[in-house]
């Protein structure tokens, strides 16, 4: 073997040593013979459907960044190796959609596609589901500012919209170094929700809404050495992740000082607190729409007792949880909650997600990006 195959080989048999431990499985040796002799002949080998199953569950698992990791044993793992189109993927993307909102029941599902050989696919969008941005003649942005240059993007793909703060953009999906292909979700497929705060219907007037499905379609796969550069998935939002967020976030929508102007608040000074109230009023928003629809979301104090109950279950099997302490505790409130009053180690291990460069983009901030610390939150 060349030095780039035992090195993988390496990292295969490290991953299938711990499939078959965790799992109490007999034939481990023959197992990496079989592995080793792909490796020799192909510089590469095939993960069975039952390890990706495994290894997907056991990168969200791994995940330093994630809050929600108590539930990483019920992740759907959708193996879809053998689609050859971007039709195909954009097809079976819509019944991962489908399946995955539930009828507001959400289920976490992953869907891995060929990343390797003759069908190498990317989806160039962070999100499945997520709205446009739109640069104004005076600098203004209407929509998400985070969006600005992806919509711009579609656009020169031929995409055009009606230019409102709330257009689900379209999903792009590039095989190999082909042209890539853009494709609209169905009305029924974006799952938004309009935001009413049940004290305040003045703020009807702002028309705001987000989406219900959090599927993120960017980042890399990698399981025992072989990277799946294309494997969108999901699990709910949590409360903060919208409100304090997307919603909040003055690079982002920058409601709050929208949302004090309507209620008649007085913004002269820091100390009345307006900004802190503004959050509540979001968080109160959010929270109360998506209950209202039926639709599934943890609060952060929730997901905070949940993470501890994860980190107990680990304690008790024996493993250490990593985990880095500025994702996992709540951009608010952070002090009341359980999270706050802990550390953990922040190394990274294997299976586990990983920024990857958008295939879009040029710039330093995106290689940046890429070389990141693993994982972005389900959001």
């Amino acid at each position: 073997m060349s030095t780039g195959q035992e090195a993988l080989f390496q990292k295969a048999t490290q991953f299938i040593t711990q499939y078959y431990k965790e799992n109490n499985l007999q034939g481990l040796a023959e197992r990496l013979e079989q592995v080793g002799s792909q490796i020799a002949l192909r510089a590469t080998y095939d993960l069975t459907e039952e390890e990706l199953s495994f290894g997907a569950k056991l990168a969200w698992r791994n995940s330093n960044h994630c809050i929600g990791r108590l539930f990483w044993k019920s992740l759907k793992v959708r193996d879809r190796r053998t689609l050859h189109s971007a039709k195909d993927i954009f097809e079976d993307l819509l019944e991962h959609l489908e399946f995955g909102f539930n009828q507001g029941k959400i289920k976490s599902v992953i869907s891995i596609y060929s990343s390797e050989g003759p069908s190498r696919f990317r989806i160039w969008n962070k999100q499945l589901i997520r709205y446009s941005g739109y640069l104004q003649e005076d600098d203004s942005i209407v929509g998400d500012p985070d969006s600005v240059e992806f919509t711009q993007i579609c656009q020169n793909l031929g995409w055009s919209s009606k230019g409102t703060a709330f257009d689900v953009l379209p999903i792009v999906i590039q095989k190999n170094e082909e042209t890539p292909e853009w494709f609209e979700l169905p009305e029924s497929l974006k799952f938004q929700i309009p935001l009413r705060h049940p004290d305040y219907p003045q703020l009807d007037e702002l028309g705001l809404q987000w989406y219900a499905l959090p599927v993120i379609s960017d980042m890399r796969l990698e399981i025992g050495g072989q990277d799946f550069r294309c494997a969108p998935f999901h699990g709910w939002y949590m409360l903060t992740e919208i409100a304090v967020r997307n919603l909040g976030d003055e690079h982002r929508y920058n409601l709050i000082p929208k949302i004090a102007q309507k209620l008649g608040w007085d913004t002269s000074q820091n100390r009345k607190l307006w900004k802190d109230k503004g959050l509540l009023v979001l968080m109160e928003m959010v929270l109360s729409s998506f209950q209202s629809a039926g639709v599934t979301l943890v609060d952060h104090h929730t997901a905070s007792q949940q993470f501890l109950e994860f980190c107990q279950i680990e304690s008790q099997k024996g493993r250490e949880v990593q985990a880095d302490w500025s994702w996992i505790v709540p951009p608010t409130a952070g002090s009341t909650t359980g999270v706050f009053h802990r550390e953990w180690p922040n190394e990274v291990h294997s299976p586990n997600f990983f920024y990857q460069k958008p295939k879009w983009i040029k710039t330093r901030s995106a290689e940046n990006r890429a070389s990141a610390c693993p994982y972005s939150s389900l959001s």
